[in-house]
């Protein structure tokens, strides 16, 4: 669980890096696209390789952007939850979903890395 969290520390450097230098060339919404895209493949590579020391292997590396889709419609939801029936802040809120969904993410990223 450690290596994970170094990942996701490293993905968000690399992924809001990146962002930063596109806005150069790029409006900000196609930087943002770009540096998501990056940052999918950044967190790919260093999960199979480094958290789960398992081999890259095409079928993962498409599956994985399924941990994406599951990290945000479950960050969707813990928001509305958080927000509408908790009434924590929605300044705050999103700090305590990136929290909570740690686990699941982790998880999903290292069912989908294993797969073979």
């Amino acid at each position: 669980m450690l290596r994970f969290l170094v990942g996701g520390i490293l993905n968000v450097a690399v992924g809001y890096g990146s962002y930063l230098i596109l806005l150069h060339w790029f409006s900000y919404e196609v930087a943002y696209a770009i540096a998501y895209l990056l940052g999918i493949i950044v967190s790919y590579v260093f999960g199979a390789l480094y958290v789960f020391r398992q081999p890259m292997r095409w079928r993962s590396a498409l599956r994985y952007p399924l941990v994406y889709l599951l990290q945000f419609l479950l960050g969707l939801i813990l928001l509305r939850i958080l927000v509408e029936l908790v009434h924590m802040p929605q300044q705050f809120a999103p700090l305590a979903v990136a929290v909570l969904t740690i686990p699941a993410t982790f998880l999903a990223s290292r069912t989908i890395i294993r797969m073979n």
